[in-house]
């Protein structure tokens, strides 16, 4: 079994159990939120191929960011490569995201430093989605990830 989706049926399994007797754990319900967080993100790369190997061979779709819970965060790491014959700079943005008041609980940034990257120089970025503590009536959510290479 995938551990992501393990760690979802747990979670699942976890938030079932809190659901159904609530007098068992109304004590915890005032320290811990037990929501959880289900995505799944695309990714769109403009001028440059991003893969889930340095040799640039399993190429990303898509993104399974797995459960996240309020005030968490989670890492991916990602393969940049500048498919274009000119040296970019590489930028990130983020759109679609349904719902869209998602985008104002959660945020998207990568360890990117803004260096050029070369024609067919590959680089290790990783991005980091994070869920504010704040978040409230969102179980589900998707958004599009734009990577575009710029002169």
């Amino acid at each position: 079994m995938d551990r992501t989706y393990a760690y979802a049926f747990v979670v699942s399994a976890i938030s079932a159990i809190i659901a159904s007797a609530p007098w068992i754990f109304g004590f915890i319900s005032s320290t811990v939120n037990p929501a959880t967080i289900g995505n799944v993100g695309s990714i769109k790369a403009i001028n440059i191929g991003v893969y889930w190997d340095s040799n640039c061979t399993d190429e990303v779709s898509t993104i399974m960011w797995g459960t996240l819970e309020p005030g968490s965060s989670r890492n991916v790491t990602v393969y940049v490569r500048n498919e274009g014959n000119t040296a970019v700079v590489l930028s990130l943005n983020t759109t679609n995201w349904v719902p869209a008041n998602a985008s104002k609980y959660m945020s998207l940034s990568w360890d990117y430093s803004g260096q050029r990257v070369n024609p067919k120089e590959v680089i290790q970025v990783t991005l980091k989605l994070s869920v504010s503590p704040e978040i409230s009536g969102i179980t589900t959510f998707s958004f599009d990830i734009v990577i575009s290479g710029n002169d």
